[in-house]
Order: structure tokens, then sequence, then C-alpha cells
């Protein structure tokens, strides 16, 4: 196997030739908040790359992951950080009735897709007693969903009860977690080390944290213990494919190898080694052979390159960048930050490019601007804060 054999050139490209400059990224985030709050008509409209059918172009999404409650997450985030002074008020909007946006779907509950996150951003705003008890509500229905990932499932629920505990102190909202990860840990299968998601009409076990197993570990390890670290560090070291010091993870272990059902080799946050080394890197401390292979998948995300899926999040060149900011934050290493800063000069320059191609922004948390501005940000301080929930 050459390390080629661990990515598929075709999706990535070369980093460009343009080194830090901390200005240049705080006009970047600048523009990002400026065009989106320009673009604000009840809502953001979709861009044709998130787009999958006619109707979703003339659609506005409001969810976490792919509408407007996940731009409102990363404006105020970044006017909590004084990086934006931000000159509308988006509580009304946020406020609006739910209607569920994916109805092929038991999806009202959901963290990124459903109402469940849109009322924990609103929460943040605006909190009231009303919109707390409908959170606990929700909540409380996802403690034993059989989807076991973090879109749909309880580990992303359990996330939202673990931010609430935090912005309240509410003895509830942990009481919630505990109930979530004790049934989530009954559903840990001893054999395989991984999850069983249940998922769009199928059955699998995932490995990345968007869809399996690095997302249950990531809720799990809201409260972590020692099992929890030995248990999750195990399954990383079985399925670990490395070669000459390169690693990456199988996406999806109905398959054989690292191709997915879709064909394709990921090196992205949501399937493949910047996604789990971003989402565990922090695991398993004083473990050195943990250790050994984030480092290994880290250089494998820096080796490929940015992505030509754009700068996003999810499937883009800033997603993949966490790797590095989760690498320095294990190691104390300042050439993680650097490689984050390098591909953050990127992502910068994908979003100009895609603004200049499109005429306009991609208005998400997840798939688009605002997301890659929260990692430009964090990029800034060497910080480390993926916008989960």
């Amino acid at each position: 196997m050459t390390p080629t054999a661990l990515f598929d050139p075709a999706v990535h490209e070369a980093l460009i030739d343009e080194p830090w400059h901390a200005g240049r990224v705080r006009a970047a985030i600048s523009a990002i908040v400026d065009d989106a709050e320009a673009a604000f008509d009840d809502g953001w409209p979709t861009h044709p790359v998130d787009s999958e059918s006619p109707e979703d172009d003339a659609r506005r999404f409001r969810t976490v992951y792919l509408g407007g409650a996940g731009v409102v997450q990363a404006l105020d985030a970044l006017q909590r950080r004084r990086l934006a002074e931000l000159r509308r008020d988006y509580v009304p909007y946020l406020e609006q009735p739910y209607v569920p946006e994916f109805p092929q779907y038991d999806h009202e509950r959901s963290l990124w897709m459903g109402e469940t996150g849109i009322l924990l951003v609103l929460q943040r705003l605006a909190p009231s007693a009303e919109n707390a008890d409908r959170l606990e509500t929700l909540i409380r229905a996802n403690v034993e969903d059989e989807r076991c990932e973090l879109m749909w499932g309880s580990p992303g629920t359990m996330l939202a009860a673990g931010a609430l505990h935090e912005l309240s102190g509410e003895e509830r909202w942990l009481e919630l977690w505990r109930e979530s990860a004790s049934w989530l840990r009954g559903q840990w299968d001893s054999e395989t080390d991984l999850w069983t998601q249940r998922l769009y009409g199928n059955v699998d076990q995932l490995t990345g944290p968007a869809h399996g197993f690095a997302g249950c570990v990531l809720a799990l390890s809201l409260n972590a213990d020692e099992e929890l670290h030995r248990r999750a560090a195990t399954a990383v070291r079985r399925y670990a494919v490395e070669e000459n010091g390169l690693a990456n993870w199988p996406p999806d272990m109905s398959q054989e190898g690292l191709v997915s059902p879709r064909g394709q080799i990921r090196v992205q946050w949501c399937h493949g080694a910047p996604g789990i080394v971003a989402s565990l890197a922090s695991l398993a401390p004083g473990d050195d052979e943990h250790e050994r292979l984030m480092v290994a998948g880290g250089e494998l995300t820096w080796r490929s390159g940015p992505l030509t899926n754009g700068a996003n999040l999810c499937h883009g060149t800033g997603g993949n960048g966490y790797a590095f900011l989760a690498l320095f934050q294990r190691t104390g290493d300042e050439l993680w930050l650097e490689r984050a800063r390098a591909f953050a000069m990127h992502a910068a320059a994908q979003v100009e490019h895609a603004r200049e191609q499109y005429g306009r922004g991609r208005y998400t948390l997840w798939t688009g601007d605002p997301g890659t501005a929260l990692y430009l940000a964090d990029c800034l301080d060497g910080s480390f804060e993926l916008p989960l929930p």
C-alpha cells in the first residue's frame, strides 16, 4: 500500500502559498459576518451546492446543520468572542413556530436537523422556562433513539443536555444526560467495539463523528471514565489503517477497506482521519500508542492537503484543520498550530473564491461560511471549540 492509497488525491488540492496573517483572517471573518447579515430575509436562501432538488432552491431551512439556526449560533458565538458586532436581533426568527423540514424522517428531536437544535440556540440568546421545558420533552423522547449517532440520535441530544446544564446548572439536564448515557453504553457492541446505526433504512457500523462511533464517544466523554478511555482507544487501534507513519479509518465497517459506499476514500471531518483525530485526540491521556495514532491521522490530513469541497466544517478544509488544533491541544507542539493556520489561510481564500463564483455566500453552520468563520476564530487564539452542540 502506498500513502496515496490512504486518500484520494483527486478530492484534495495544493495548499496556497500565503503566510499566516491575523489581520487578514480577522478581515475574512468580518466579511463573512457582514455578508450573512446582509443576506438575511426571514432566514437564508439555500446554496446551490446544498440543494438536492429544485424544491430545495426556494427553501430557507431553519435547522442547525443546514439552516438559519446554525447561522445564528455562529454569529452569536463570534459576537461573544468580540469578533463581530451584530446589527440584527435574531430572537424573533428563532421563536417562530417549528415547521417540520424533513417529514420523511422521525426528526423533530434531532439536534442538527430538528427542533431541539433550534430551541437550544434560542435558549442561549433568550432563555425562558417555557423553552427549557420544551427542550426537556424533546431530549427525553430521544433517550433511546435507535440511530445511535449525533445528527439525529441520542448522542446529539446528550450534547444538548450537557450544554443546557452548563448554561443553567439545573440538575434535570444532568439527569437526562445520565439516562441517555446509560442507554448508549448498553448499545456499545463488545464484539466490534462500535455502535450499530439504524439510519435511512440501513443498518451499519460507522466510525466518524457525524454518524458513528466517534460521535457516540464525544457525547459520553462529557463525563469520561477510565473504561470509556480504554474502550475507545481500543477501537481506534483496531480499525486504524496505517502506512509510512500515516493513518486513516474506514467510514463504514460494512465496506471493504477505506472505500465508502459512494466509492470514495474519505479524509474529512465527517468521515475519516480528521474527524477521528478532532473528536478523540484528547482521550486516553498518557497512552503513547493512542497519541501515536492521532499524530499519524494528523499527518495524513496534512499530507493529503485541503479539500476541493470548499472551506466548510463537515467535509471541507476548515473541518480538517480542527484535527491540527486538537493535536496542538494534546501535544503542545506549535507545529500543529502552524498547520492549522496554514489551512485557515487556504479556507479564507476558498470562501472568497466561492463567493465570486456563485455571486453569494453559503449560509450554514456545518457546510457554509459561518462555520468556517468559527474555525478562523479558533486559529487566531489557538483554541479548540468545534460548535458541538
